[in-house]
């Protein structure tokens, strides 16, 4: 083979910052290259050694040229968000259709949502746990991880999928709470509250860059953090962080009328997430185990 195929060749499928922060791991030993829509980042991505290819899911003839391409994918772009009501991804079915016209990747790795589970109630909640989607956000995933389990069964491809919460860096575009506490945003009364899940954004890089080779076929992983916090409680720890006001309390009725629907909808999921595969399987140390250790 040319001495340009000889090393493994990741793609990236929306490769925004997590993927950039999975490039730079993978590309002393990798071939990466990225799949993008916007010909004014070619230059961009080449420039840190990546390898753009000209692309949108969202017509899928102009993605062809991906079937046979690489030996491991890492699929990280969300679905579509125009038809707020719909329930599927065609993004991902477009992708899925592509990738068995030629020799499939070995591996293929989603990044999914901890959204999928629903609420459930501040329970500790495994990859075992029947998804119970109660967003149409939520419903695109879901369809989303059926298409890709799908496509590993007929394939043979090992397709392992990442459920993922909340997404925090200091150096990410909106990654920390900072903004939104200097608004004011109100959070609800302890009594009230949801627990959320966490996980730093480079934390999550080094998930994606270690399950496209200790991940199991056909399984998920939960991704996040150890801490075990109710939204109001990470928000008046990252106040107290960067010397803001704590922000104001409100009851849920309180909430219903003064916050906007899709704030809500964060509002009306607890859970708190299990990561013991993520150490145990994919054997990865956290350098952010709690959100006071990355947020700063």
């Amino acid at each position: 083979m040319p001495s340009r195929f000889r090393r493994q060749r990741v793609l990236i499928v929306g490769c925004g910052d997590v993927g950039l922060r999975v490039a730079a791991l993978l590309l002393q030993r990798t071939r990466v290259l990225a799949l993008t829509s916007s010909p004014a980042r070619v230059q961009a991505l080449r420039g840190l050694g990546i390898t753009a290819v000209s692309g949108n899911l969202d017509a899928p003839a102009t993605i062809a040229r991906l079937a046979g391409l690489a030996t491991r994918v890492i699929h990280l772009a969300p679905p579509p968000n125009h038809d707020a009501s719909s329930r599927v991804d065609p993004r991902t079915t477009a992708l899925a259709r592509v990738l068995r016209r030629r020799t499939p990747p070995r591996a293929l790795i989603y990044g999914s949502t901890s959204g999928v589970y629903g609420n459930c109630n501040g329970e500790w909640v495994d990859e075992t746990r029947p998804v119970n989607p109660q967003t149409a956000r939520a419903y695109r995933r879901v369809h989303a991880e059926a298409t890709l389990r799908w496509f590993g069964q007929a394939s043979g491809s090992s397709v392992h999928i990442l459920r993922i919460p909340g997404i925090y860096a200091p150096d990410r575009d909106g990654g920390t709470p900072r903004e939104r506490l200097q608004r004011g945003a109100p959070v609800l009364v302890d009594s009230e509250d949801v627990f959320t899940n966490h996980i730093h954004a480079d934390d999550l890089a080094r998930a994606c860059a270690a399950a496209l080779w200790r991940a199991k076929p056909q399984r998920i992983t939960n991704v996040n953090d150890d801490s075990q916090l109710k939204m109001g409680a990470y928000f008046d720890m990252a106040a107290d962080l960067y010397g803001l006001a704590r922000p104001l309390r409100l009851t849920r009725a309180e909430a219903q009328l003064a916050l906007p629907a899709m704030q809500l909808s964060f509002m009306g999921e607890s859970r708190r997430l299990v990561n013991k595969r993520l150490k145990q399987e994919l054997r990865l140390n956290l350098r952010y185990p709690t959100a006071s250790t990355g947020l700063l």
